[in-house]
């Protein structure tokens, strides 16, 4: 599968990437080895970047910057308008290399593809957009105004889970402001980034652009500490875990950069007793499960009101146990692997430190085991909590299928269990209630505190018009859509003179 989406996007020859690494590719340091996480075995092997390298890419990158920053940006858009192009004709490749390399089924798979695409499409409108304004002088013969400027090279670190989009969230909003990207992608996903760079770099070279996308893969001690250090990339946009984004918010501070970071989430979903049942069931079980929870924004937390629990459990339990796990390319498959064995030792850990803090296993709980296929399966799982309420694992994110189950009686305690978290990155709410939906979204913020918040829906499946983003330890960025741009540009306020005179503000005279 991987060799012929490669050989459709053309990047078989690819000076990077061997399909058929040596045996001991595995003790070579300037290769990493890519596992399918269905079969467990190696499929690819990627040579790393070393120091010399990751300083000629940032050279390219910041050369490509002085002149691209020349480009008017609506001609800017019609470069990503070709490369959203490009994308859509390269969709069900790009897929497949996802597939192989990540394990999502193909649905899900595709579906990151598009959403590279929609924010391409997103960005290009975007490009007769990026608005100033203009400003009252105090002062006569005075005009004011405000413009956003590009701001350079782009840093960006993505995580295996959206090996795509998310660089495409930053990489296509920063191209129409004037910035050229540096990327560095998991070392769990560098194929998907290979093809994924190799498409829009071609196309933003044969309309006469290099460089606009460059890519560095890398061991964190060798690229990783080199990249959020560097003084040439005034921003660096940082996707993953809490522990990482901690390290970079904190290498990036020192030397007076911008960063912008989408960390960890721990979500929840509460459930009213006026509940559609059968659309909560629906929406709980795909953002709980989808991607095998190894999405930020899975739903990791069921509370639910003590009238409707045992039902909605009831229901829950019955699809968990009708869910279909397997091979991700095969069709009708719901779930597929984990993306490597660490990441089943953290579900069995979860797993077990909930049994011994008191909570009940429902449904799952342990691995998959796949005929054929010795991967990383495991089985969704839902676990209640004991009458207390009190399990402590569930305020730990794991990325793994796991649904703890938790009870209220006053939808102030509902609140505010869903805000005792340390991350704050997505909430739902499913009520009748227009008064308790609007509770739940109150503009005093005393509601969900989290940077998404949705109601009758589920936790998971962000549309890219909306800023995607979360508070406390999810970091507080935002990328995609809504006024997102502006965190890849910066801002000059410009006061004109044309009365011919001096006047100063606040009325100082200086005569």
């Amino acid at each position: 599968m991987l060799r012929q989406a490669l050989t459709e996007l053309g990047l078989t020859g690819h000076s990077r990437v061997l399909l058929d690494p040596p045996a001991n590719a595995g003790a070579d340091s300037t290769l990493a080895l890519v596992h399918s996480p269905t079969t467990g075995k190696p499929i690819a092997a990627v040579k790393l970047d070393d120091e010399r390298s990751y300083n000629a890419a940032i050279g390219r990158s910041a050369e490509a910057f002085k002149r691209w920053r020349e480009v008017p940006a609506p001609v800017r858009g019609q470069v990503v308008r070709a490369i959203g192009n490009e994308f859509r004709a390269s969709k069900k490749a790009l897929g497949a290399i996802i597939t192989a390399e990540v394990g999502k089924i193909t649905s899900e798979s595709e579906g990151e593809v598009q959403e590279t695409i929609d924010i391409a499409d997103f960005a290009v409108g975007l490009s007769r957009q990026l608005y100033g304004l203009t400003m009252p002088s105090e002062r006569p013969g005075h005009a004011m105004r405000e413009q956003w400027l590009p701001l350079g090279p782009i840093g960006v670190i993505s995580a295996f889970n959206f090996p795509n989009a998310v660089w495409a969230w930053n990489a296509m909003l920063a191209a129409v402001c004037g910035d050229t990207t540096v990327w560095k992608p998991s070392l769990l996903a560098p194929i998907t980034a290979i093809a994924t760079n190799a498409i829009a770099q071609r196309v933003a070279s044969a309309m006469g652009h290099e460089d606009l996308f460059t890519l560095v893969i890398g061991r964190d001690d060798v690229v990783g500490e080199r990249l959020i250090a560097d003084a040439r990339l005034p921003l660096i946009s940082a996707t993953g875990s809490c522990r990482m984004g901690k390290r970079v918010g904190e290498v990036v501070a020192k030397r007076l950069g911008r960063s912008l970071l989408e960390l960890g989430g721990n979500n929840a979903a509460i459930v009213h007793e006026d509940a559609d049942l059968d659309l909560a069931a629906r929406a709980i079980l795909f953002a709980a499960v989808g991607t095998c929870g190894q999405r930020c924004t899975t739903t990791r937390r069921l509370i639910a009101h003590e009238k409707i629990a045992d039902a909605l459990v009831a229901r829950l339990v019955k699809a968990y146990s009708s869910v279909r796990i397997g091979d991700p390319a095969a069709e009708g498959t719901l779930v597929g692997p984990l993306v490597n064995a660490r990441a089943v030792e953290g579900f069995a850990a979860a797993v077990a430190a909930a049994k011994l803090q008191g909570g009940t296993i429902l449904v799952g709980g342990e691995k998959h085991a796949q005929p054929g296929l010795p991967g990383h399966f495991v089985q969704p799982t839902i676990i209640r909590a004991p009458a207390n309420n009190t399990l402590p694992i569930a305020s730990e994110e794991t990325f793994a299928p796991i649904l703890y189950v938790f009870t209220y009686r006053d939808p102030e305690e509902a609140i505010a269990m869903q805000n005792s978290v340390a991350q704050g990155l997505s909430s739902a709410i499913f009520t009748r209630s227009a008064g308790l939906a609007e509770r739940f979204l109150s503009p005093a913020g005393t509601g969900s505190d989290c940077g998404l918040a949705y109601v009758n829906m589920g936790t998971s499946g962000a549309e890219i018009g909306g800023a995607f983003g979360g508070e406390k330890e999810t970091g507080g960025g935002r990328e995609s859509g809504s006024d997102s741009w502006k965190a890849y540009m910066r801002r000059q306020t410009c006061t004109i003179n044309f009365s011919g005179k001096l006047e100063l503000a606040q009325g100082i005279r200086f005569e």
